[in-house]
């Protein structure tokens, strides 16, 4: 099996701006209107059982605000009626009230583990709903957005386990069969770590395919396979035609029946080395080398044949196969060597033919026997390196460059043992192909610039933000730099309210959403209808960037953060809020 592609992602240096200035705060107004909802939404909150970082990640921090990425400007969320809400803008200045779709069918509330209920929109027509108690849900809609069209049909339901959330899905056509395929993200207890949290994060990949039977139109489980890590991804999805998934994690994922296999072929790998003993043991000095070889019982001087040639030997018990047979390291005075038998061992003397240099092997690429080193050889190793060691920290502190002490670094200096990575795996070989060390460059956020393609993932890159849409079809060139948001890493880690970040598939603009009221913008920057000079430089500015700050008037946390071309969605507990942020073109 080859092994994965060590890849790096390229910037694309005219997408960046070395001469930004930074952003200017506008006070223009922005027009905020606000819904009322005739019912909260299905908010579930943690437990006590649920207190790690892993369950606040995936389930604390969850966006409860679906964006249907094929209709723009079309939002969907699950109330505690269970009804899956849509609200369709076309006029802002004429919102009407969220009209129901459809209504899971089962009682949300009579489940004491459940999670909150996920939506993914896999395709124009098809969409994925867990209603967060452990069953999955394959919908067939029509046309969604038009009621006239739309028509939500479950096509399957299946209980799958313990609870899960959606973290994405597609629809994909092979050979005329039409199939969905979905990631459900889980945190579960893992009894069997006691030095860690106590739990683990599990993704089940599962393709679901349909199934002709007599003109009836059915979809069945085709296949399901399970990832397991010690982090929640910060970004996991399927590509367009279910041949492969990307991830982005702390801490790897693996398949289990990989892992599983990989575990067998260990333990019968030490199993057989442990049966394998050494089958010669030799030693040396500057003159000579010796080489013993245990006897079986009743082996006599006449059953022993020992051939030498100034490079070569040969080792062999009566009419059996040699037992040590090859080309010697360097060459030896054959005349000179002789073999004895003591305490039901062979031993061998060898006269080295140069004296002086010591030998890295005995027989050349024979890896059967072990070299032993003596007492005064491990010594004279030992007084060589002594000056590469030292019992103190720092035996000479008045040294012009003294070594670097660990207290004097920054927290920013400091790599932890795990490092962030971008991994693709191969749906059928369920090994990873393509592997990205993301390091320094922090995730950010993800948003769907284009439905048909995986979503994008937003990392930080020195100061910026710098925007990536997965190309599968790619191999050589699977990620590609498309937008950056200038300043977006550095201004996004003043926030430490956050909790949102969202972009437009247009990239005008990116904005970041706190727990509570406050919505901050950052659009790209535009020409300027005025002019402006820098005092400093007593220069013109040609472009200026925009920073906007819109408050809510509600007390409620938010719960969901949505961001198309025109408009910002803010989802509270009972509200719903429309932000204009771009007029239309």
């Amino acid at each position: 099996m080859e092994a994965a592609a060590n890849c790096s992602l390229r910037v694309k240096r005219l997408l960046l701006d070395p001469k930004f200035e930074g952003y200017k705060l506008s006070l223009e107004p922005l027009a905020c209107y606000q819904l009322g909802l005739d019912s909260a939404v299905a908010e579930v909150k943690l437990r006590d059982d649920q207190y790690t970082l892993d369950h606040m990640r995936a389930f604390g921090m969850y966006n409860y605000l679906h964006l249907d990425s094929w209709y723009q400007d079309n939002i969907y969320y699950v109330d505690q009626l269970g009804r899956v809400m849509n609200l369709s803008v076309t006029l802002d200045a004429a919102l009407r009230k969220p009209r129901e779709v459809f209504r899971l069918p089962s009682d949300l509330t009579a489940c004491d583990n459940r999670l909150c209920a996920s939506i993914h929109f896999s395709s124009s027509t098809w969409v994925t709903i867990s209603d967060g108690t452990g069953s999955l849900y394959l919908i067939k809609t029509g046309k969604r957005g038009d009621a006239a069209s739309e028509k939500w049909e479950i096509m399957f339901n299946e209980e799958l386990g313990s609870p899960f959330v959606i973290a994405h899905s597609v629809c994909f056509v092979k050979s005329d069969v039409h199939s969905v395929a979905g990631l459900l993200l889980r945190v579960e207890k893992d009894e069997l770590d006691a030095k860690g949290s106590g739990f683990h994060v599990s993704l089940e990949w599962v393709t679901i395919t349909e199934v002709d039977k007599e003109d009836n139109q059915r979809y069945e489980i085709f296949k399901r396979r399970i990832l397991q890590g010690k982090s929640v991804p910060h970004y996991a999805a399927i590509e367009p035609d279910g041949d492969g998934l990307m991830i982005v994690s702390y801490k790897p994922f693996r398949f289990m029946q990989d892992e599983e296999n990989q575990l067998e072929k260990k333990e019968d790998g030490k199993i057989a080395d442990k049966k394998k003993d050494p089958v010669y043991y030799w030693q040396q000095t500057e003159d000579d080398l010796t080489v013993t070889i245990h006897l079986p019982q009743d082996i006599t001087k006449d059953d022993i044949q020992v051939q030498f040639s100034p490079d070569h030997i040969i080792v062999a018990l009566k009419s059996q196969p040699p037992l040590v047979e090859g080309k010697l390291c360097s060459s030896i005075d054959h005349e000179s060597c002789t073999w004895i038998i003591r305490d039901n061992s062979l031993e061998i003397s060898l006269i080295k033919k140069d004296e002086g240099p010591m030998w890295p092997e005995l027989i050349v690429g024979d890896t059967r026997g072990e070299f032993i080193m003596d007492s005064s050889q491990c010594s004279a190793v030992a007084e060589r390196l002594m000056h590469l060691t030292s019992e103190e920290m720092n035996p000479n502190p008045d040294k012009e460059n003294p070594p670097c002490n660990a207290q004097e670094l920054e927290e920013c200096d400091i790599f932890l043992e795990d490092s962030t990575s971008l991994c693709r795996f191969d749906g059928n070989t369920l090994k990873i192909t393509h592997v990205v060390n993301l390091g320094s460059n922090q995730y950010l956020f993800s948003a769907v610039m284009d439905p048909k393609e995986m979503p994008c993932f937003c990392l930080r890159h020195d100061i910026d933000a710098l925007l990536w849409q997965p190309r599968s079809d790619q191999p050589d060139s699977m990620w590609e730099h498309i937008a950056t948001f200038n300043a977006l890493g550095y201004v996004q880690a003043s926030k430490q309210d956050k909790k949102f970040t969202a972009c437009p598939p247009n990239y005008s603009y990116a904005a970041i959403c706190e727990c509570l009221r406050r919505v901050f913008i950052y659009r790209q920057p535009t020409p300027l209808s005025t002019v402006l000079y820098n005092r400093k430089e007593g220069r013109q500015v040609g472009q200026v960037a925009k920073q906007l700050v819109a408050t809510l008037e509600a007390s409620d946390p938010i719960l969901g953060f949505q961001a198309t071309n025109e408009r910002l969605f803010v989802l509270t507990t009972k509200s719903l809020f429309l932000i204009k942020v771009n007029t239309e073109n």
